[in-house]
Order: C-alpha cells, then sequence, then structure tokens
C-alpha cells in the first residue's frame, strides 16, 4: 500500500526523471557513489574574483583538518572587515567534502561580500560519533581566532550548511552557546540532518521506493554516524532534535521541502525555537524534494528558493 504524501513540484518532477534514484545505501553501493559525491571546485572559481587560502588545523585527537578560505580579491584594500560564512558541506554524513554544494556560499560572497570558509570534516562510518561535529567547531574556533588576520568581523560569522551540514552547524551553533565561544550571528540549516530516530510522518511518506534521499538511506547514514551508540548516549550536538533546551541560540533560517523526508524534523526545531523565545525563520518549498535547490538550481522554484536564502542572509548581516 502506498502511503500518500505531498507530490513534487512539476517541474522539479520532470528534471528528476532524468536521474538514477535509489532506494538505500549499503557498503558497497557507498564506496561506488562516494568518488561522484562532490565536483571540482575550480570551474566555478572561474571568471570570479576571488583569492583561495588553504589551511590545515589540527582536530582535538591531532588529527589535521583542511579548511578552504574564499575570500573577495582585494581591490584597493577593504574598509571594514567582512562577513564570514562557515560551510558544513552535505552528504548524509557518510559522503562528499569541502566543495561539495560550495556553489550556495559563494553566492553569498558574491552577494553579500563574505569570505566563505569551508571544513573537511571526517566522514562516518570511518569517524563517528562526535568527531564530524567537533571538526566541524574546531575549525571554527581557529576562524574566530585569526579573524583579523583574515579579514573577518568577528561579530558577524554565520554558520551554514546543507543537508547533514545543516544538522552539523546546528550541532555547532548548540556547542558554541554551551561553550560561550565563538560567538556566531546566525546559522543557515538547508534541508538540515538534526534527529537520528527517523520516526516522523516525512520519514514515513517517503520511504520503500527510489529516491534522492530516502527513509533507508537516513537510517544508514546514522548507523554509519552513531555505531553502536543508542537512547540517551546519543549526544545533543550529534542529533540537534535531541536538545532539551533551544533557547539563546543565534537566529536560524531554516528551510526545507514539503517532498522530502527531513520536513517534520526540520519544521519541528524551527517551532522549538520560537517556543523557547529565539528567531527563526521557516520555508516550506511546496513540493521540494530533498537537496532539490542544489541539484536543480535553474528551476524556478530552486531560484526562488536560494533568493529568498540569499535576501534574508544580507538583511542579517546588515543589521
Amino acid at each position: 500500500m502506498t502511503t500518500p504524501r505531498p507530490g513534487l513540484d512539476p517541474e522539479l518532477h520532470d528534471l528528476l526523471a532524468d536521474l538514477p534514484l535509489m532506494s538505500g545505501l549499503s557498503p558497497e553501493v557507498l564506496a561506488q557513489v562516494r568518488p561522484f559525491s562532490s565536483a571540482p571546485v575550480e570551474p566555478l572559481l572561474e571568471g570570479r574574483a576571488i583569492d583561495r587560502r588553504e589551511v590545515t588545523v589540527p582536530s582535538r585527537d591531532g588529527e589535521p583538518i583542511a579548511l578552504s578560505v574564499f575570500s573577495p580579491a582585494a581591490t584597493g584594500g577593504r574598509a571594514t572587515a567582512a562577513p564570514c560564512v562557515y560551510w558544513m558541506h552535505g552528504g548524509g554524513m557518510v559522503m562528499g567534502d569541502r566543495f561539495s554544494q560550495i556553489d550556495i556560499p559563494l553566492e553569498w560572497l558574491d552577494e553579500c561580500g563574505a569570505v566563505v570558509v569551508t571544513v573537511e570534516y571526517r566522514l562516518a562510518p570511518e569517524s563517528g560519533g562526535t568527531i564530524p561535529v567537533e571538526d566541524c567547531y574546531q575549525g571554527l574556533l581557529w576562524v574566530a581566532e585569526h579573524a583579523a588576520e583574515l579579514g573577518i568581523d568577528p561579530a558577524r560569522i554565520v554558520v551554514a550548511g546543507a543537508s547533514a551540514g545543516g544538522g552539523l552547524a546546528a550541532g555547532v551553533a548548540l556547542a558554541a552557546r554551551d561553550r560561550q565561544a565563538p560567538a556566531i550571528a546566525a546559522q543557515v540549516l538547508i534541508g538540515p540532518m538534526l534527529d537520528h530516530r527517523n520516526t516522523t510522518a516525512s520519514s514515513r511518506q517517503y520511504a520503500n521506493e527510489p529516491g534522492v534521499w530516502t527513509r533507508e538511506m537516513n537510517e544508514f547514514g546514522w548507523s554509519c554516524l552513531l555505531g553502536g551508540l543508542v537512547g540517551d548516549d546519543v549526544p545533543a550536538y550529534v542529533s540537534p532534535a535531541l536538545a532539551d533546551d533551544l533557547s539563546n541560540l543565534p537566529t536560524a533560517y531554516i528551510d526545507t521541502g514539503s517532498a522530502e523526508v527531513f520536513r517534520d524534523e526540520d519544521t519541528d526545531y524551527a517551532t522549538r525555537i520560537w517556543a523557547a523565545g529565539g528567531q527563526a525563520e521557516l520555508h516550506v518549498w511546496a513540493g521540494g524534494f530533498h537537496g532539490f535547490d542544489a541539484l536543480y538550481p535553474q528551476a524556478r522554484i530552486a531560484a526562488t528558493a536560494r533568493r529568498t536564502r540569499t535576501d534574508w542572509l544580507a538583511r542579517t548581516l546588515s543589521a
């Protein structure tokens, strides 16, 4: 019996017809798809006035973490320090690299003059538990500590990410609040992966058939990340929906599609931020599947979603 579910936006439906889809993931399939989970960044930099710097910083356990820093090219020097977008890529915690979906924050470099820093956090299952989120946090600490050197305004650092990266951005925001450093001005959570329990209505709606990201694929990603962690052993920094207290967080932009696994956990997270007295802007794009705006940026709904998000960020950074 097919579970009733919101349909896809007609234009997205037609575009998706040409994409090979899967129902689930396995270690064997992951090994096959990982090499295709990112694209070279160089074509995206062509024609842009961007300075690039590669940095390596130590993780909490001493392993190197690569950061790429993209800055608007200096033309006569800047009068003021720039905002910073600290980017965490998607890939279900198990694939991708720091250049995955990098076209999204590079738009913010163009539009807002932001310095974009993207982090190469370690992936599950090779590195599970808190390792990915702590890698992201350590990279962010380095950025904040070197803000003057990087030409960054430390009062305008934004954490952002898509899918798994959105979940990591939410986890980093929680950790920064609890540890009282560094200061974060805003969080941009794009279809974020927030809840390992995988029990929402939307997670059940998008199961048992091929898709961009299905309930079965979500279970695989979380099992790779958590290993044997269950119940109260799962930290809220890893699965942010578990956090009891969502007060005193930086203002959030959260968007998701109506036709995706993460719809309900994302809307619930925004609702709980409001309930705790915080500020969040929530957009649920009717007919959007997971990652629609990254996969098909030329689609009308995707272009609208990206422009709305960029406009919000510009307003937030200028406030």
